[in-house]
């Protein structure tokens, strides 16, 4: 067949035919007549610009010819997609495109562009789509032909706003961005039958939506699991009937009373997993994503400022040892998170439920770590905490891994318009403490807690509490020749630390030879639990991560991630906590009191022999300090949406907080905690802790400078020596310990933001919310998932023009908020949200005018300057 076809749109000369026009013309009938799959009985779509026609409409064969001889060929139709040719997104090569029609592009606007449907369906295709000549189309192709047909019809006579399929779609998001259910879908769609003509092509009910749009769904594998978690039946085992380890049956038996002619085995246990693969690809399927996905090679680092993890060392160190990899910007680069989560409320049954989250990080800030961006990989099934078990359920994604950086994948760049070998690799994981061990294969509990420290630690066992105490563990952090370390009073009795330094983080080589000296293995090897577990009795380690399975691994600067989240939290309780003297919950009891002066000097503290009580710590808060402090939090007043409401965590009766959720804690350590305890304690005591609070707001900035990272990392060590000077050994767990070494993970994988536990969480809950029915969880959330997966895709297109992401304001904003018409009014005085009430005027009290002044001289940034 000819594949010069600039004679398409040469049809006319001096208002003649061209010669050879009407050949060419018949030859195109000719070759649609041999497609029966795009026929409609002896119709023929016509592909003229003519509207009502433009491949939307079947005519008869003459009538086409008659329209060809007359019109023309619609704008952009080189390849013959609505008349059964080749791969919908490979043109012929722009050398053989007539001059006025050099780039091919479906969303050009003019004759013949296609519906923002008919582009939702293309992209959702992809180039990998096939249209046979000689035989019936395959089971992919006819999917994509009837969703066409879909989108091409009216969805009732003489209207032409939405098709069948575009409707669907759009209930689909609405359905899901709302979190309706199937039912109140059916209701909606049985009120639009009542409401439109009767020969409406609108589906009926859910089912029939769900069947429509189903071809524009990315794959899941079901794979069936043992009882205890011993294995999946996956790979080389997927025929086995036993489990190879336990020897417990694969398939539940049969019921006595029941027909035992069912159709399918059904198994003990499954878990669900969606290859990333297609869910990758898929980011290059849309002009509104794919456009975003070089953003990290092509923005400029400003200074030493780091505002994404491209800017960061360890990005630039796998780019160097890996050039050939990075040389493609359009590689993506994966974090991966794991936590668990309980589907029910805490009066129902006891159930874990495990997803593994994926998220790109080639996008730029403003998109990454979005829910549109986070892929649910692997969701591993309840009742269970897999625990160190964690790695026999990441097999597959670990083999996908390895296949996407060994040989790639083929990927269509819509936006480039060209073809690309896809790889990806996994820059590193995000978890909470007890998962880095589930992950990392590194014990985080008892006293080799630490995993930078790990058997270097100075941690000890409390003779009278048995806890694990890190008092006196940061002062070989210290400047060699500081103050502290001389010091034999504060700290633990007669102990010095000089010469004494941090012997530096290891790296993935050295890690990976001493687990294979020690002789750990893997989780799903044979024989591994009994050794694993004989071996972890004098190591630290606990097993052989799978993640050593990836190739690229050991080059890794950050392989795992302490969790600023969760650290920040735990680190603000034990504060509070014993700052409140709440008991059961204050690291200042009786028995922390007992071994005290045993570890370090503090005669002040001690039992009085007398009276057989303590005396009250100069870290601790009376009554009535108490009381102030809980009716000054009451009255606390944020901006709409910036923390919750404290006011309901103050109990003033038991003089105590309750039902502080994280982002509380967050907003009290770093904004309101130097406040608060201003007033109630001695420069000693309140110092040091606003000290730990502007690290940890300076730690969490949106951009970090190399400067400030190297001041954090020399002022912790001091203010937790400080700290240790004050509150008791007890007070010092394993969370008070691990922010001596964030500054260095900030320093060598970038801004807090994209590796911390906030999105995920905040993740996590939607999933919970996807759980309908509490007899199969996994099953609910995936159904949920693949759900809002399609509707995510489908809502780019909904706007006009060019599909674009869809714009998330927050709840304060609003599309003009940046419009004022006042271009001399300061920064700090334009809108920035909506009031919660009406205006209204009066007087200011004198120290409320000095307040408003002196905020607006700390806060105005056209003033900057001046303060200098």
């Amino acid at each position: 067949m000819e594949t010069d076809r600039s004679w398409m749109y040469r049809s006319h000369t001096n208002g003649l035919l061209t010669t050879g026009y009407k050949e060419h013309v018949k030859e195109f009938v000719r070759f649609a007549l041999r497609h029966p799959a795009c026929m409609s009985g002896v119709q023929i779509k016509c592909p003229c610009p003519k509207r009502g026609c433009r491949n939307t409409s079947y005519r008869d064969v003459d009538e086409v010819e008659f329209h060809l001889l007359k019109n023309g060929f619609v704008k952009g139709y080189q390849v013959w997609v609505f008349h059964g040719e080749g791969s919908v997104l490979n043109p012929p090569p722009l050398s053989q495109l007539p001059e006025q029609d050099v780039e091919f592009d479906y969303e050009d606007e003019g004759p013949g562009e296609f519906s923002s449907a008919q582009r939702m369906i293309l992209d959702a295709a992809g180039p990998e789509i096939t249209f046979p000549e000689d035989e019936l189309p395959n089971a992919e192709a006819q999917k994509f032909y009837d969703m066409m047909r879909a989108a091409e019809e009216d969805i009732w006579p003489g209207n032409s706003r939405h098709s069948p399929f575009s409707a669907s779609a759009k209930v689909m998001e609405i359905k899901c961005r709302h979190k309706g259910s199937v039912a109140l879908v059916d209701d909606v769609c049985g009120l639009i039958q009542e409401l439109l003509p009767e020969d409406n092509k609108m589906p009926t009910n859910f089912a029939k939506i769900k069947k429509l749009v189903k071809g524009l769904g990315l794959p899941v594998e079901v794979i069936d699991c043992c009882f205890y978690n011993c294995m999946i039946y996956w790979g080389e085992d997927a025929d086995l009937t036993h489990c190879k380890v336990c020897n417990y049956a694969r398939w539940k038996p049969v019921t006595q009373g029941k027909s035992t002619k069912r159709k399918a085995n059904v198994p003990y246990s499954k878990m669900f997993y969606f290859p990333i693969t297609p869910r990758l690809q898929r980011l290059y399927a849309s002009k509104a994503t794919a456009r975003h996905m070089t953003w990290h090679a092509d923005h400029e680092m400003e200074g030493d400022k780091m505002c994404h993890p491209s800017d960061s060392p360890a990005w630039k160190r796998f780019s160097e040892l890996h050039s050939e990899f990075a040389d493609e910007g359009r590689n993506i680069r994966l974090g991966l998170c794991s936590d668990g989560f309980q589907p029910f409320t805490n009066f129902g049954q006891q159930y874990s439920s495990w997803p593994v989250i994926l998220t790109p990080y080639n996008l730029p800030p403003g998109m990454c770590m979005k829910d549109e961006f986070m892929f649910l990989t692997v969701l591993v099934p309840g009742p269970r905490n897999p625990k160190h078990l964690m790695d026999i359920f990441l097999q597959p994604l670990i083999a996908e891994l390895n296949q996407l950086w060994e040989c790639g994948v083929q990927t269509y760049d819509v936006h480039k318009r060209q073809n690309f070998q896809l790889k990806a690799a996994l820059m590193w994981t995000i978890n909470d403490f007890p998962a880095y061990s589930m992950l990392s294969g590194w014990s985080t509990a008892g006293r080799k807690a630490c995993p930078y420290c790990m058997e270097n630690t100075d941690a000890f066992t409390l003779d009278k509490s048995g806890k694990q105490s890190w008092f006196d563990c940061h002062r070989k952090f210290l400047p060699p020749y500081h103050q502290f370390r001389r010091n034999v009073t504060d700290f633990r009795k007669g102990k010095r630390e000089v010469g004494k330094r941090f012997a530096g983080v290891r790296t993935g080589d050295e890690l990976l030879a001493e687990i294979d000296r020690l002789g750990f293995k893997k989780a799903f090897e044979p024989g591994a639990k009994v050794t694993n577990a004989l071996l972890s009795k004098d190591h630290g380690w606990n097993k052989k991560s799978i993640f050593w399975d990836l190739p690229y691994w050991r080059t890794n600067v950050i392989r795992h991630n302490l969790d600023v989240m969760h650290i920040e939290k735990n680190v603000f309780d034990n504060i509070f906590n014993t700052v409140l003297n709440i008991p059961g919950k204050t690291k200042d009891h009786a028995k922390s009191r007992e071994e005290l002066n045993d570890i370090c000097d503090r005669p002040g503290l001690a039992k009085d022999p007398a009276t057989g009580r303590f005396p009250k710590a100069m870290y601790a808060l009376d009554r009535d300090s108490k009381r102030v402090l809980l009716e000054w939090i009451q009255k606390i007043k944020f901006p709409d949406g910036y923390a919750s409401n404290l006011s309901r965590c103050v109990d003033l009766k038991g003089l105590k907080m309750h039902g502080m959720k994280s982002h509380d804690c967050h907003v009290f350590m770093q904004r309101l905690l130097p406040i608060a305890l201003r007033e109630l304690f001695p420069k000693n005591v309140w110092e040091p802790l606003t000290e730990l609070s502007i690290f940890f707001r300076e730690l969490t900035s949106t951009s970090l400078s190399q400067e400030d990272l190297n001041r954090m990392e020399t002022e912790i060590p001091k203010i937790l020596c400080k700290l240790e000077r004050i509150f008791p050994p007890s007070f010092f767990d394993s969370m008070e310990h691990l922010p001596v070494h964030l500054p260095y993970e900030a320093m060598m994988a970038g801004p807090v933001q994209y590796r911390w536990m906030y999105p995920f969480e905040r993740y996590l809950r939607k999933l919970k919310k996807k759980v309908t029915n509490k007899g199969r969880v996994e099953g609910s959330i995936s159904s949920g998932y693949l759900q809002e997966e399609i509707a995510k895709f489908a809502s780019y297109y909904f706007a006009e023009g060019d599909p674009m992401l869809p714009v998330r304001l927050g709840r304060n904003e609003t599309c003009d908020m940046d419009i004022d018409d006042d271009a001399d009014r300061l920064g700090i005085f334009k809108p920035k949200g909506k009031p919660l009430r009406g205006s209204g005027r009066r007087y200011l009290e004198d120290d409320e005018i000095i307040a408003a002044r002196t905020y607006v001289l700390l806060n105005c940034s056209e003033i900057e300057e001046h303060r200098k």
